[in-house]
C-alpha cells in the first residue's frame, strides 16, 4: 500500500466495478425469463485470477459471497486444462459450490497475452430445471436426486466451440427450454462483455500493475473491514430467529447465532441451528457464508470496496448436518428463505450493539409463489419473488415495496404477468394495519392476488412468518403476520406458509399473498399524533388502530383531539407498565 498510488487504486477499483456492473445490465437486457429480466434474480461479479472477487455488480447479495467458493472448486477441477474461449457452467451444490439448482452458474476465465488474468462469473435463477415441481422449488423433496438437473462444472464453451451435447442435455431435462437457454446465452454474453471490460483494462495499465492494484485492493477493503469491525464493542450477541417450518404440521425452524466481536475480527457462530430438514430449505455451507458476509458489509461504510479482501477478518461457523451447512443428499430447492433468516438473525444481534445502524425485522424476504400448465400447446412455468417490506429504524418508519436486504430484486410488472400468462393480478397494493406500531412504525405489508384464466394450473409458493411475525425494537411492536388465503368454489381455504404439495388451480380460482408487516421502533405512544393522522387519511391504517395501537382520539371532523390522546396514551403506559411487572 505504501508504493500505492491511491488516486489511481480508486480509479481502477471503479473500473472493476463499472465492468461488474455493464455485465449485470447486458444479463438483464438480453434475459428471456421474467425472474431474470424483470424480478432481476441474478448476480454478475468480477475475479481475480484465483477467483477472488474484485467487483460485484449492483445485484443480489445473497449470491455474491459464494462465487469464490464456486471458483475454488471450479480452479482446482480444471487445473492445467483452462483456456482462453472456453465457458464453464455449473449448479451443484454439492460438487460445483452452488446454492440451489436452479441457480446457474456460467463463467468465463478472462486471458492477456496467453496468461489468465481474471474470471467473468455470473449466476442467475432459472425458470425450471426439472425436478418434481415446475419451477424447481420443490419443498417436499427429501434429496437433491429429486430436484431436477445436477451439473457439475462443465465447458459449455471450449475454445469458443460450443458443446452442443450440454444443450441438448439441459434441454431434455427441463419444462421451459426455450427459456432456461435462452437465460444461458444471456449469461455467456454477459461473460463475454466482462472479458472485453477487463481487457481493456489490461491494456490501458498492463497485466502486472493491474494485478498489483488488484492485490492492493483486496487489502485496502481488507483494512477498512477491520476498522468498521473495531467500532462495534467487544463482546457476544446472541439472536434466535424461526422459519414456520414445512407444511401444515411442519416443526418450526430454529436459527441460533452467536455473534462474536473481538477486536477488528468478528465470528458469527451458528450452533445450536436445527439440523438439516427432510426438506427443500436446507443451505450449503457457501450459501450460510454469503449472506453473513452480506448483512455485515451493510453496516460498514459505503466506501468499503466490495471485493474479496473485506471478508478476511469475518468467520462463519456452522456445524455439519445442519439447514446451514447440509450434508448430501439433502435438498436445497427453496434454500432462499433460509438466506434471508441469516441476514435476520445478524441484524437481530447487531441490534445490541448496532441500535442505529439495523431496522426492526421486516417480511422474512420474498415469497416466491409458483404457477404452471399448458398453454397453447406447450409448458408454461411462471415464477416470482415477491417483494416487500421493512421494519423500522431509529430514524425513520419502515418502507413499502422494497426487496430485502439480501436480494436487491423486483416485483414483476402486472403487465407482463398478464401479457404472458393465464393470470390476472385483481389486487396490488398495501394491507391497512399490518404496520408495526412504534415511535417509527414498520412498513405496511403487501398484498397481491391472482386470479387463474384457466383450468390445470398448478400452483405452489414459499413464503414465511405466518407463525413468526416481524419483530420490533426498543419497545416497537411486531408487524401483522402473512397470509396465504384460497378462494376456490366461493369459500376460502386458509394455506401454512410453505405447502408441501403442488395444488391444482382451475378457471376463476384466486390465490391471494398478505406479507407479514414490518416491525416498529420505540414506543408506538412517542409517536407524533399528525402522523398518525397522515396514515389514516391516506388509507393505511383505520381510526380504530389509531386507537388501540397508538392511543390517536381522532375527532369526526378528522383532526386529532389531543386533551383525548394525551389522556389516553398516560392511561395505556400506566397499563403497559403494570402488565410489564
Amino acid at each position: 500500500m505504501a508504493e500505492c498510488d491511491l488516486a489511481l487504486l480508486e480509479i481502477i477499483k471503479n473500473g472493476f466495478e463499472a465492468v461488474a456492473d455493464e455485465m449485470a445490465i447486458i444479463l438483464m437486457r438480453t434475459a428471456h425469463s421474467p425472474i431474470v429480466r424483470d424480478a432481476m434474480d441474478f448476480s454478475t461479479a468480477l475475479c481475480d485470477p484465483y477467483g477472488q472477487n474484485i467487483a460485484q455488480g449492483l445485484t443480489t447479495p445473497m449470491h455474491l459471497g459464494s462465487f469464490y467458493d464456486a471458483m475454488q472448486n471450479l480452479i482446482g477441477q480444471y487445473e492445467g486444462d483452462i483456456n482462453d474461449g472456453d465457458i464453464f457452467i455449473g449448479n451443484d451444490p454439492y460438487i460445483a459450490s452452488g446454492q440451489h439448482l436452479p441457480d446457474i452458474y456460467v463463467i468465463k476465465p478472462i486471458f492477456h497475452a496467453g496468461a489468465l488474468c481474471g474470471w467473468a462469473a455470473t449466476i442467475a435463477h432459472h425458470v425450471d430445471v426439472g425436478g418434481l415441481v415446475p419451477g424447481s422449488n420443490s419443498l417436499s423433496s427429501t434429496s437433491i436426486h429429486q430436484e431436477g438437473l445436477r451439473l457439475p462444472f462443465l465447458k459449455l464453451l471450449k475454445k469458443g466451440v460450443v458443446d452442443t451435447a450440454i444443450q441438448a442435455i439441459i434441454a431434455a431435462n427441463v419444462r421451459t427450454p426455450d427459456l432456461v437457454l435462452g437465460d444461458i446465452s444471456a449469461q455467456c454474453a454477459a461473460v463475454q462483455a466482462g472479458d472485453r471490460g477487463l481487457h481493456d483494462m489490461l491494456q490501458r495499465y498492463g497485466a502486472e500493475r493491474l494485478a498489483g492494484y488488484t492485490t492492493a485492493l483486496h487489502d485496502y477493503a481488507e483494512k477498512l473491514s477491520r476498522a468498521a469491525i473495531s467500532n462495534i464493542a467487544d463482546g457476544t450477541y446472541t439472536f434466535e430467529d424461526h422459519i414456520d417450518g414445512l407444511g401444515e404440521e411442519g416443526a418450526p425452524v430454529v436459527f441460533r447465532l452467536r455473534l462474536e466481536v473481538k477486536g477488528d475480527e468478528v465470528t458469527a457462530d451458528w450452533t445450536g441451528t436445527s439440523t438439516q430438514v427432510a426438506g427443500g430449505i436446507n443451505a450449503p455451507l457457501s450459501f450460510c457464508k454469503s449472506n453473513v458476509y452480506a448483512a455485515l458489509r451493510s453496516v460498514m461504510g459505503t466506501d468499503v470496496p466490495n471485493c474479496h479482501g473485506y471478508t478476511r477478518p469475518i468467520h462463519v461457523l456452522a456445524p455439519e448436518g445442519t439447514v446451514l451447512n447440509c450434508t448430501y443428499p439433502a435438498a436445497c430447492g427453496g434454500r432462499g428463505i433460509t438466506g434471508y433468516r441469516i441476514v435476520d438473525c445478524v441484524f437481530g444481534a447487531l441490534a445490541a450493539c448496532l441500535p442505529d445502524s439495523v431496522a426492526a425485522d421486516g417480511a422474512g424476504g420474498s415469497t416466491l409463489p409458483s404457477f404452471s400448465g399448458r398453454q397453447n400447446g406447450r409448458t408454461f412455468v411462471f415464477s416470482e419473488c415477491v417483494m416487500g417490506v421493512w421494519g423500522a429504524t431509529s430514524a425513520h418508519d419502515g418502507q413499502e415495496g422494497v426487496p430485502h436486504m439480501a436480494s436487491n430484486q423486483a416485483n414483476v410488472p402486472v403487465e407482463v404477468i398478464e401479457a404472458d400468462y393465464p393470470i390476472r393480478v385483481e389486487r396490488y397494493g398495501i394491507a391497512p394495519d399490518t404496520a408495526g406500531a412504534g415511535r417509527n412504525r414498520g412498513g405496511f405489508g403487501i398484498i397481491r392476488d391472482y386470479r387463474i384464466l384457466q383450468d390445470g394450473v398448478y400452483f405452489g409458493v414459499r413464503s414465511d412468518k405466518l407463525r413468526f411475525p416481524p419483530h420490533g425494537l426498543d419497545g416497537g411492536r411486531a408487524g401483522a403476520a402473512a397470509s396465504n388465503i384460497l378462494l376456490m368454489d366461493g369459500k376460502e381455504h386458509r394455506l401454512p406458509a410453505m405447502p408441501l404439495e403442488p395444488i391444482m388451480l382451475n378457471t376463476g380460482d384466486l390465490y391471494r399473498h398478505v406479507m407479514a408487516g414490518g416491525g416498529g421502533y420505540g414506543s408506538p405512544y412517542e409517536r407524533e399524533p399528525a402522523r398518525v393522522l397522515e396514515d389514516v387519511l391516506d388509507g393505511k391504517m383505520t381510526q380504530s388502530h389509531a386507537f388501540d395501537e397508538y392511543g390517536v382520539v381522532l375527532t369526526k371532523e378528522m383532526g386529532v383531539d389531543l386533551a383525548a390522546t394525551h389522556a389516553r396514551r398516560n392511561t395505556l403506559t400506566e397499563k403497559t407498565n403494570a402488565d410489564s411487572h
